[in-house]
């Protein structure tokens, strides 16, 4: 999995590579303006630029250093190069000043280099040239913001608007040097105006700001520029990016000679009936999921009135009524516990997940705790419960983590990584926050993303089917916090895999589409 640092830990990498290991500042410029070549040749399939042409905008800090060697290298490839410099020359740092230099010298064996020494000097020139790429180098990572709204200043805003505006009306590409300027590296905030790339090509580590609220839009398709920054140089504990091959390992196949009851023994209690509604729907699509993903055996806690209900839509799953000692016997059998989906939300229902928080047998197996529990340990004291259970992962939305930290929904947004991380630590669980990207957050302060999946999950019954994909997982010996990763994974691909058109996707076709979302895995490994 790669690391996804934020602004103050991809800072810090980069002091201790100069200091450290004593890579130069020169040689980490070089390196960067090369790693950009590197991916524009890529992204438009040519080995040779020439008789394309380039448009290079550079702020004074090292980002806009990183866009001169760009330009050199543009140059040594037959390209034509117009670069704005939105600072005057004092505003430079000598290491870009060199850079500079070496582009002056370029001009004099008659380059095909234009240098503008201002944006308004360059107006009226890039207004009437055509462009291939527009490259931005002007901010990098070294935007800070609050999250209330930031406008950005003359000459910042003039360079990002005369970019997006040359790419609103062309067909040029936007290339971002390490980030898109106006985004904030580590919460992923933009200010106005802020740089629409198509591409950014990140120095060393990915950034969380590209993953968080306006970083996705912002920044286009990404790649990372290694520019011999090592590894090890990230940090203790950076967030790590989910990924496929990890979900892989999470999935353990059947052994040969295995049977029903050493291949997932899974509990859920959940689903409701009242003379005002029915919640038999939460408990179904959790029961399938957890069977599709390969549960080997899987079990029902709901009112015995549903009973029938749950044997016609899942006749795999065996049905127990609510008696507390059913429960508590099944709880001793099962691998792991899924409660909460369709639980409701009453005084009965609540008293339950106390009840089954306060029990030996419940919170010595790996716990799964969705909706309607979340709701129940948001009430009273009930969450000091969770001190006491040894694997137990939450599964809330925004909506539902506010209520259980707190915090406003807008500051969660903000930063949603910090917020998980420092409740998932407070109370020593694991924390799966759904949203985009889902942050599974560890008691021992790990942080993992999942960007897998797009707005299909948005559905009623996505969560309930997410539930059980977890339950299936750790019934099959993941750990809780490793198999809530990998289910997110999982979940996110089966609803690439549900429809075509993901406005059209439900929970069912999600729930149907975990087993090719697990089989074309095993698929490509062979």
């Amino acid at each position: 999995m790669l690391a996804v640092l934020t602004a103050q830990e991809m800072q810090q990498a980069d002091k201790a590579a100069i200091e450290e290991l004593h890579i130069g500042e020169t040689r980490l410029m070089e390196l960067a303006g090369h790693a950009c070549l590197g991916v524009i040749q890529k992204t438009l399939q040519k080995e040779s630029l020439a008789g394309l042409s380039f448009l290079v905008i550079c702020g004074k800090g090292n980002n806009g250093g990183d866009g001169l060697v760009l330009a050199r290298h543009l140059l040594n490839l037959g390209a034509t190069v117009d670069l704005i410099l939105l600072y005057p020359e004092s505003a430079l740092q000598p290491i870009n000043l060199e850079a500079l230099a070496t582009l002056e010298a370029y001009r004099q064996h008659q380059a095909p280099l234009r240098l503008f020494r201002s944006h308004n000097e360059a107006l009226p020139f890039v207004a009437e040239t055509s462009y291939d790429v527009l490259i931005d180098a002007m901010m990098g990572t070294g935007l800070r913001l609050t999250g209330k709204e930031t406008l950005l200043r003359s000459p910042l805003s003039e360079g990002i608007e005369l970019l997006n505006t040359l790419r609103e009306r062309s067909n040029a590409r936007s290339v971002a040097i390490d980030l898109p300027s106006g985004l904030d590296a580590t919460t992923g905030l933009a200010a106005t105006p802020a740089v629409m790339a198509d591409v950014t090509v990140t120095m060393a580590f990915l950034k969380t700001g590209l993953y968080l609220n306006d970083g996705p839009p912002l920044s286009g398709e990404i790649h990372i520029a290694e520019i011999s920054i090592p590894g090890f140089l990230a940090g203790e504990s950076p967030a790590l990016l989910l990924d496929q091959e990890f979900a892989a390992e999470q999935f353990l196949l059947r052994e040969p000679r295995s049977a029903k009851h050493t291949n997932g023994k899974v509990l859920i209690v959940a689903g409701s009936q009242s003379a005002e509604s029915s919640m038999v729907g939460a408990a179904i699509m959790s029961a399938k999921a957890a069977l599709k993903t390969g549960a080997g055996y899987v079990a029902l806690s709901v009112p015995l009135a549903l009973a029938n209900t749950i044997h016609l839509a899942l006749p795999e799953a065996v049905v127990i009524g609510r008696d507390l000692s059913a429960i508590l016997e099944k709880a001793r059998w099962a691998d792991a516990i899924v409660i909460g989906c369709g639980l409701g939300r009453d005084k009965a229902a609540i008293e339950l997940v106390r009840t089954l928080l306060s029990s030996d047998e419940i919170r010595e197996k790996k716990l799964i705790l969705d909706a309607d529990a979340l709701y129940a340990l948001s009430e009273g004291d009930t969450i000091t419960l969770l001190s006491q259970c040894r694997e137990v992962v939450l599964t809330p939305h925004y909506g539902e983590f506010s209520r259980l930290s707190g915090e406003t929904v807008e500051s969660i947004a903000a930063d949603p990584i910090e917020s998980a991380r420092e409740f998932a630590q407070e109370h020593q669980v694991t924390l799966l926050l759904k949203g985009s990207p889902t942050v599974i957050a560890g008691a021992d302060g790990t942080v993992l993303l999942n960007t897998s999946g797009t707005e299909a999950l948005a559905t009623a019954g996505s969560g309930d089917v997410l539930s059980g994909i977890i339950a299936a997982l750790a019934a099959k010996g993941a750990d809780i916090e490793s198999a809530a990763a990998a289910a997110a994974w999982f979940h996110g691909r089966a609803g690439d895999l549900a429809c075509d058109v993901s406005s059209l996707v439900s929970a069912g076709m999600i729930i149907e589409a975990i087993q090719p979302a697990i089989q074309e895995i095993f698929e490509q490994e062979e």
